[in-house]
């Protein structure tokens, strides 16, 4: 029987089980060393804009961004998630029937954008460089869209090698153009040229590494068929949307651009090793779970290792951060404007440590088809949020907004509990160990900020050692069933 399930998953025979298993490990190892590079160049990128950029600034493309964000939701239905978790083979008039409709909402969406941006541009105090950043993002929005179905087709044959170049591309030219322009004095226009020269790679990109002849079809019978996931996994999207990005909107009015500025900063440090570390694996294990959902011994064993990993990684990153926060904004003066940033990144960290494992439950739940679920708890963490949320800011401004998001975050352990009961993966392997590792690295750290300079050297000192106290406590808890885990990544990567 086991033989059977390695050699077919599925009677469609597009992808075997142990290719599943094999193109999985392989993504996981593709996208991490892609996400290496590029946040890299990000982080170096950004910590160049921080030192060019005002909070003001910053706070302006946050506000347009989560405009954009917000207004993009209704470009989709849920039907690029519904082909990849389609367990039968997408046909071309799929393929073209998700194109159509997409397209067509796109079209809509970008008109619509224009003929607001009036509106606001009075609600926020945008600038003439906001507007214009504005019209920038929507171009690059639409041509955006142009690369979903060849994106599709990539992450179904798991083939994240090819999935990973037209981004790598993307961002590397989008960040060396954003801190030129910066650099030069663009101030918020840097963005604007970057993302439009970003939108025009991307697209040319993608459809040299996988061709795909667009066409103008229509199927009823397929647009039903994918309707019946795409519509619930897009509610959740939706109440995802107004939980973020309508409230980046909103907090942009309560706090101002340089309040938000300040928070949004706070979140992208916080949300950098989500980024890093569980964004790859999650898009991994999306296409992943989907073809194991049959097979519950594969799932638990696979989301308790991918969950472990994310938490070994996700946690003791934002331990580091938290403690060396204070270090890097006195060794470098023109990060002294940031410094009121602190407090709120100490309390939306503990929103992405519950969020390193709640994520890739969610996760779990949609790929095998338990989107009712991720549904109901979507709607728990929105109205939290709605109800918490503006009135903190409002209360303590920044540092309000920040606790809020801590205590959304908390709620998530009810996620835990339910995934538990339907996947019976190691809570204690997976998040416990990797807590405890990472609390006693940043009792070392704590130590040794005292002991050594506050300088470069210092914080490189300090960097080894934690690195090395942890991985000296991961190996005593795990033992040397993670030095196999690793083993079997680069073996697996390493196969023809």
């Amino acid at each position: 029987m086991r033989q059977d399930i390695g050699e077919h998953l599925n009677p469609t025979d597009e992808i075997t089980l142990e290719a599943v298993k094999s193109r999985a490990v392989k993504g996981v190892v593709a996208l991490t060393g892609r996400t290496l590079v590029l946040n890299i160049i990000s982080l170096f990128a950004q910590g160049l804009l921080w030192a060019f950029l005002s909070p003001e600034q910053f706070g302006v493309f946050l506000i347009v961004s989560a405009t954009i964000n917000f207004l993009s939701y209704f470009a989709d239905i849920g039907l690029g998630a519904a082909l990849i978790q389609k367990r039968e083979k997408p046909t071309e008039a799929d393929f073209k029937t998700v194109f159509i409709v997409q397209e067509t909402l796109v079209v809509t969406i970008t008109l619509l954008v224009f003929l607001i941006s009036p509106v606001l541009a009075r609600t926020h105090n945008l600038t003439y460089e906001g507007i214009a950043l504005l019209y920038a993002l929507t171009i690059s929005f639409f041509l955006a869209s142009l690369k979903n179905i060849p994106s599709i087709i990539l992450e179904r044959k798991l083939e994240f090698g090819k999935f990973i170049i037209p981004q790598v591309v993307e961002q590397v030219v989008y960040n060396v153009a954003v801190v030129f322009f910066a650099w030069r004095g663009f101030g918020i226009t840097s963005f604007t040229y970057a993302v439009l020269i970003r939108g025009v790679i991307g697209v040319v990109t993608i459809y040299i590494l996988q061709p795909w002849k667009p066409g103008l079809a229509f199927s009823k019978a397929s647009l039903k068929g994918l309707l019946r996931f795409g519509i619930p996994y897009q509610l959740n999207n939706f109440l995802a949307t107004i939980k973020d990005d309508g409230m980046t909107i909103v907090l942009g009015g309560v706090l101002g651009s340089a309040g938000l500025g300040i928070l949004g900063t706070a979140q992208k440090l916080a949300q950098y090793p989500l980024r890093f570390f569980m964004d790859n694996v999650t898009k991994v294990t999306f296409p992943a779970f989907s073809r194991m959902q049959d097979d519950k011994t594969y799932l638990e064993r696979s989301l308790t290792r991918s969950l472990f990993f994310i938490c070994a990684l996700v946690f003791p990153s934002l331990v580091g951060l938290s403690v060396l926060f204070p270090v890097l904004v006195t060794v470098i003066p023109r990060y002294g404007k940031w410094a009121s940033a602190y407090i709120p990144f100490l309390l939306i960290s503990i929103n992405s440590m519950f969020a390193a494992g709640s994520t890739q439950l969610t996760n779990l739940l949609n790929s095998i088809g338990r989107i009712k679920t991720t549904f109901k708890l979507m709607v728990m963490w929105t109205v939290l949020t709605w109800a918490i949320l503006p009135f903190l800011s409002i209360v303590s401004g920044a540092q309000g907004a920040a606790l809020g998001y801590a205590v959304v975050g908390a709620s998530s352990v009810v996620v835990f509990y339910l995934v538990k009961r339907v996947v019976n993966f190691s809570f204690y392997y997976s998040v416990v160990k990797p807590l405890f590792a990472s609390g006693i690295m940043g009792a070392v750290l704590l130590a040794a900020r005292g002991l050594f300079s506050w300088s470069f050297l210092g914080i490189g000192m300090m960097v080894v050692i934690g690195i090395t106290f942890y991985a000296l406590v991961i190996y005593l808890l795990v033992g040397k069933s993670a030095v196999e885990d690793v083993k079997k990544v680069f073996a697996t990567f390493s196969r023809k």
